[in-house]
Order: C-alpha cells, then sequence, then structure tokens
C-alpha cells in the first residue's frame, strides 16, 4: 500500500525546527497531522459533520487534547491506572486552541465539529501547550472544512532583556513574563500569560515578537495545503433566510432599542426587561397567517438579537454614552468588606456593581498541598484557587454539577494574577487555598474574583508583597467608519455585543497576568496600546477602593488559624526526627495535638510544625530540638535510666543519645553497689561533664549538680 506523505517544516529563532507531516496517520478523518518538535509529537485531527442540524445559529465545536502518559514513559496514577477525564491543565490548553481557532470558521458554518490534539510523544524539557493549535489548524488546513485560518499561537518570554519563542522549560525559569499568543498572517486573536509585575510596553513588545513567529507558521500551513492539495472546501448550506422578515424587525425596533440604549439603565433587569417588551411587541404586531403556517421563533429571536446588537453598538459610538450610563473609562460603584467569615481563615466581600465574589482563604498543612500528576508536569501545589459560578448568579435556574471549562480558565486567571505577590515558597510553611463564590455576576466577575482574592489573603495574614487588583476591557469598532471605543469594566451585555475582552491584572508596580480574545480583524498596536492604558488608569482605581478596605496583610494570623515553625536541622538527622517506620514522630503528633511534615533542600533537613493551640506548637517543637539539638558539655538534662551495671548506669539524656553515670558520680557519698540505687525507666537529672573527642562517648554526673557535703569538724 502506497502513502501519499507531505512534509513541510519551519525552523525557530534558536535552530529548532518544527516538521508538520500529513497522510501517515488517521486517514478517515477529515484532517489529520503529525506536528514534531526534537521528540515531542503531537497527534491532531478534525472530523466535521457534512449537514447542520436545524435552527442552529452558532458553531458546535469541541476541542479536546489530552496528554497521553505514555508519551513521557509514565503509568497514570490512581486504581484505573489509564487516562481518565481531562485534568485542569488539558482543559486549559482546549481553551487556548478553542479561542483561537472559533472565530476563523465562516459564521453561517453550523455543523458538528471536533478537534482532538493528542501528546504522543515528550521531548525532555519541551512544552507542548505552544504547538497545539498550530497542529489543530494544520489538520484544518488540509482539510476540506471551511476555515478563514490559518492560525497558529506560540509562547513568548520575556528574560534578561531578550524574548524567547517557544522557550524549553529549563529556559522559561526566572523569565518576567511568560504569554501564550494566536493569531492569523495578519492579525492578534488571542494573548493569555501572566508577568512579574512588567510595564505595558514590554507586554506590546513580547505580542510583536510573537506575530513574527505566527506569521512564519502560518505560511508554513498555506505550502503544507497547497502540497496536499486541500485548498478548495467543500459546499454548505446551514441557515434559512427570511430577509423579509429582517428588514421588518430592523424597521420597527431598531429605532425603539436604541431609544432603551440612550436611556443608560444600570440595572441589568430592568434593561432585559424593556428589551424583551419591544420584541414582544413586534411579535403581537405580526398579522396572522393563513392555516397550516406559522412564524418562525427562531428566526424572529436571530434577526432581533442582531438588530439589537447593532442598534446598543451603534448608540455607544454615536453618544461616547455606554448601555448602563457610564462614560467609556468609568468604573462602576465598588464596595468590599474583609472578614466577612468568622470561622474562615480570612475572607473578603467584593462587589463592583452587580458582579459580587465571596471569597474565603484556607491555610493548610504541607499535607494538603495538591498532587499533580501529569504526563508532561507531576509535583506539588501548595497555592490553589477554586472558581464557582452557580446558576443563581445570573437568575437561571442551572445544575450544580461541578466546574466547567469556563470555571476553570477563570480561576486559573485569578490564580496566575495572585501568585506573583505571594511569599516565595521557602517563607511560606502553609498550603493557601482560595475560593471565589461568584454571587451575582453582570460581566467580569474573574476580575472580581482577583481583587476579593487579595482582600481575603491580607485578611488573613499572608504576607501579599502587593495587593491586586483587575478590570476587564471591552472595545466596540465600525470597520467601515474607523470609530471605535474602549470601555472600562465591561457588562455582560458589552461582552457579548463588543469586539474585544480584555482582562489585564496587576499591582501599582506592573502587569501580572491577562487574557485577551479579539473577535474582530485588524486591530492595531496602537489601539491595543490605547487599552492597555485605560486599563491601567482603571486598575490603579480599583486599587486604591482595595486600599481603602485593606491597605496591608495584617499583622497576625486569626486566632483559630494554624501557626506555624520551621525548624533547620542537619539532613543526617531527618531519620531521628522520623524514628523507624514514622514511630517517633507519629508519637509527637499524637501527644501532642500538633501536625508535623519533613522535608528537605540541598543543605538542610526542614521541619514544619503546624498547631492551632500554643501549648501544642510548643510542646512539639521542645521535643523535635531535644531531638535535634547538639549535646553540649556543661548542660543538665533530665534523662531516663536506660540499663544499670555494676559500674553505673546508661541514661538516654537526648533522645537517641545515651551517655554513662559512673557509679562514682552518682553522689559525693562513696556508692558501693548499684543495688536499689535505680531503677530503669527512672527520670534522672544529669550534667555532661565530657564528650570523648576520640569515641564521642558521653559521660554524665549526677553529684555535679547536688550540693557538696561540708566536711565533718572534729
Amino acid at each position: 500500500m502506497s502513502l501519499n506523505v507531505v512534509t513541510k517544516s519551519v525552523k525557530l529563532s534558536d535552530g529548532r525546527e518544527i516538521t508538520i507531516e500529513t497522510g501517515k496517520l488517521a486517514k478517515q478523518a477529515d484532517g489529520s497531522v503529525v506536528l514534531k518538535m526534537g521528540n515531542t509529537m503531537l497527534l491532531a485531527t478534525v472530523v466535521s459533520s457534512k449537514d447542520a442540524k436545524d435552527d442552529v445559529d452558532f458553531l458546535p465545536l469541541s476541542v479536546d487534547y489530552q496528554e497521553k502518559f505514555a508519551s513521557a514513559g509514565k503509568i497514570p496514577g490512581g486504581f484505573l491506572k489509564r487516562e481518565g477525564r481531562l485534568s485542569d491543565q488539558e482543559v486549559l490548553i482546549c481553551r487556548l486552541v478553542d479561542r483561537a481557532l472559533r472565530p476563523l470558521f465562516p459564521d453561517d458554518y453550523h455543523a458538528d465539529t471536533q478537534v482532538f490534539i493528542q501528546l504522543i510523544s515528550l521531548g525532555d524539557g519541551d512544552l507542548p501547550d505552544a504547538l497545539a493549535a498550530l497542529a489543530a489548524s494544520a489538520a484544518i488546513s488540509v482539510s476540506d472544512i471551511p476555515f478563514n485560518g490559518p492560525i497558529s499561537e506560540v509562547r513568548v518570554a520575556y528574560k534578561e532583556g531578550e524574548y524567547l519563542i517557544n522557550p524549553t522549560k529549563a529556559a522559561l525559569e526566572g523569565a518576567e513574563l511568560d504569554m501564550i499568543i494566536a493569531g492569523s498572517a495578519t492579525d492578534i486573536m488571542m494573548v493569555e500569560g501572566e508577568m512579574h509585575e512588567v510595564s505595558e510596553d514590554i507586554m506590546i513588545g513580547a505580542i510583536k515578537a510573537a506575530h513574527d513567529a505566527i506569521k512564519e507558521q502560518c505560511a508554513l500551513q498555506v505550502e503544507l495545503a497547497e502540497a496536499v492539495g486541500s485548498l478548495v472546501k467543500r459546499e454548505y448550506n446551514h441557515e434559512t433566510h427570511d430577509e423579509e422578515l429582517a428588514a421588518d424587525i430592523k424597521a420597527k425596533t431598531y429605532d425603539k432599542i436604541y431609544a432603551v440604549a440612550k436611556e443608560g439603565i444600570a440595572d441589568k433587569a430592568l434593561r432585559k426587561e424593556k428589551l424583551t417588551a419591544i420584541k414582544d411587541e413586534y411579535i403581537e404586531s405580526l398579522p396572522e397567517l393563513p392555516e397550516g403556517e406559522e412564524y418562525s421563533d427562531f428566526l424572529i429571536n436571530k434577526y432581533f438579537h442582531k438588530t439589537e446588537k447593532e442598534a446598543i453598538r451603534n448608540c455607544v459610538l454615536d453618544t461616547r454614552v455606554r448601555l448602563d450610563g457610564r462614560q467609556l473609562d468609568e468604573i462602576r460603584p465598588i464596595w468590599s468588606e474583609v472578614d466577612y467569615l468568622p470561622s474562615a481563615h480570612g475572607s473578603a466581600v467584593f462587589t463592583r456593581g452587580e458582579t459580587q465574589s465571596l471569597t474565603s482563604v484556607t491555610l493548610g498543612t504541607k499535607m494538603d498541598e495538591q498532587m499533580i500528576d501529569g504526563a508532561v508536569h507531576s509535583g506539588y501545589n501548595k497555592f490553589i484557587l477554586h472558581y464557582n459560578f452557580p446558576g443563581f448568579s445570573t437568575g437561571e435556574v442551572r445544575p450544580n454539577r461541578g466546574p466547567g471549562r469556563r470555571e476553570v480558565g477563570h480561576g486559573n486567571l485569578a490564580w496566575r494574577a495572585l501568585k506573583p505577590m505571594l511569599p516565595p515558597d521557602d517563607e511560606n510553611p502553609y498550603t493557601i487555598r482560595v475560593v471565589s463564590d461568584i454571587l451575582e455576576s453582570n460581566g467580569s466577575s474573574s476580575m472580581a474574583t482577583v481583587c476579593a482574592g487579595a482582600l481575603a489573603l491580607m485578611d488573613a495574614g499572608v504576607p501579599l508583597k502587593r495587593p491586586v487588583s483587575g478590570i476587564a476591557m471591552g472595545m466596540i469598532s465600525d470597520s467601515e467608519t474607523g470609530k471605535y471605543a474602549i470601555l472600562s469594566d465591561i457588562l455582560g451585555d458589552e461582552d457579548h455585543l463588543g469586539d474585544m475582552d480584555f482582562k489585564v491584572t496587576g499591582t501599582d508596580e506592573g502587569i501580572t497576568a491577562c487574557q485577551m480574545d479579539i473577535k474582530v480583524d485588524g486591530l492595531s498596536y496602537e489601539v491595543l496600546t490605547e487599552a492597555l492604558m485605560q486599563a491601567k488608569a482603571g486598575r490603579e482605581h480599583i486599587l486604591g477602593k482595595i486600599k481603602e478596605t485593606l491597605s496591608e496583610p495584617r499583622a497576625d494570623l486569626k486566632s483559630h488559624a494554624p501557626r506555624s515553625k520551621v525548624v533547620r536541622i542537619p539532613k543526617e538527622l531527618i531519620g531521628a526526627v522520623i524514628g523507624p517506620g514514622g514511630k517517633i514522630i507519629q508519637e509527637i503528633q499524637k501527644e501532642s495535638g500538633a501536625t508535623i511534615s519533613v522535608d528537605e533542600d540541598d543543605k538542610n533537613g526542614i521541619v514544619s510544625i503546624f498547631a492551632t493551640d500554643g501549648k501544642a506548637m510548643e510542646d512539639a517543637y521542645r521535643r523535635i530540638n531535644n531531638i535535634t539539638a547538639m549535646p553540649e558539655e556543661g548542660e543538665i538534662y533530665v534523662g531516663k535510666v536506660k540499663s544499670i551495671q555494676p559500674f553505673g548506669a546508661f541514661i538516654e539524656f537526648m533522645p537517641g543519645k545515651d551517655g554513662l553515670l559512673h557509679i562514682s558520680e552518682i553522689k559525693w557519698e562513696r556508692v558501693e553497689k548499684m543495688d536499689g540505687i535505680m531503677e530503669i525507666g527512672e527520670e534522672v537529672k544529669v550534667k555532661l561533664i565530657e564528650i570523648d573527642k576520640k569515641t564521642g562517648k558521653f559521660r554524665l554526673s549526677r553529684k555535679a549538680i547536688l550540693p557538696k557535703p561540708e566536711k565533718k569538724k572534729d
């Protein structure tokens, strides 16, 4: 059997080569490619139905990314020993690819479409997440599926004054900026990443550097598609149109919708009620149809929504006043409160307009760390952030079936925003879990999570370097007239009706995280820079409101929060603290009530003690100190008699350390024999009088701490 294999390649700036091959694997898919960089390989496939379901006005696209454990020579953990539901990391990569691909499908293409990317081989130190969208776009490009691509994604890092494209894991260490950027040959479409308080100029420079690499990778895909001969796309017709109905709806509702938008109604429910009334009034005005015929609710809703979007956008561009009456750069009213939950270790309520987050902080021990078990990433995570978005927050009835991809993505963005401001691991003994419950939502709930999270962490006494705030920016534009409006602190409706959703978080020193989705072509760097600077002013305003509530971390933890104490010990004493089979450490925990964990770094053993009770803390600390302290000549100890010999007794004066109490050192009076002098297990106060320099043996004395009897007078 002959294969028609086509291969194309492109080199990165550091000399590494990316190769894309098609025609060898998964040939029954509509499109499939294998992307290879070094020893890292991704298999990407795409399949799209030939027909669309009735009354669907969106693209039913699903993107799945899965990392096979065998790709890294690993066997999955757990009972089943097979890949299960997607991990949070895999979900985040799915979202990165989905957000880059989705805008490039034709607006009228509504067939069920699935993109599936699998990591099938992992090279040492490679980060495959930045290659997934390139592989997916290439698979679509070699298919007959309509697509206005190609696109690509790259990781860009800023380190020591240079921009690095798709760096290895080692090269990424210590970078000030880590972003994944997606785009076509002409436009940037998506940005997501984290930074260590960088400036807007550095961020813009990173986007420009990434776009240069993206252009080369898009050209590679065009060459691949031409070589395969797949530039002719399938014909389709997924929409039923009624131009007369569309024109009638616009003629009779546009001005009314425009008037409602111009009112500047801040209440989302009231605004929705007025807009719904316009639609209901139109439906009631429709003439009756002959028997057996009826109007299409689907088309009425579709055309009304299209008219609504056009009227509201034009109103903002014409009047420079927004849907809720605010100016373009105006932030909604903010109020916040800390210490709201008396039993939590830290808590805050943050409300901005009709968006509200109730956030809690819990401080745990090393045993509470999250274990990461993946093909690419493994280890432990001691900072956890969870974001919950229940139906009632938007007045909807929705079953609670656990976090979806949106919740995972929003939580990760807030996690990235706050993480750079936490103390380093070697200064932070706690596992920290932040939970944001969105109680009301009308836009920008992930940014409310950042603000509430910063307040709750400071309320818990976690020593944040600086408080963090976040803002969601939007944009409405008209390509024909060149008009545009950049909107600060967007509403949910402005997100839905707008051309850009740009979330930026940071401190008063710089940006810590960002996430941007652009829904139009041709956003210039000048407009992007303007949006960033307007976002900076908004962040600073919100940061001021945060500081009015709580300007810095509390000096102490809550009374019911676990206290910690860290003891650094020589590595050779770790075994003495743990004991055979963990006997010693378990005994200390049981008898003191404290929780103890033992770790090590390059130089020392690190013993972390956690307790909510001061007595438990001191008891555990004293016992560990006794085990790890070095004996000192001249010190007095309370020991236990371990054995009795004719010449004296062996006393355990420190855990694991025995010394000889010679018969001549028991008391000042002469002792002839040991019978009846001491009992095994008896506590004896002794003084360490000598450590033999050659043998390391310990000589103890009891009489040295007893008063010396006076000599009898004749």
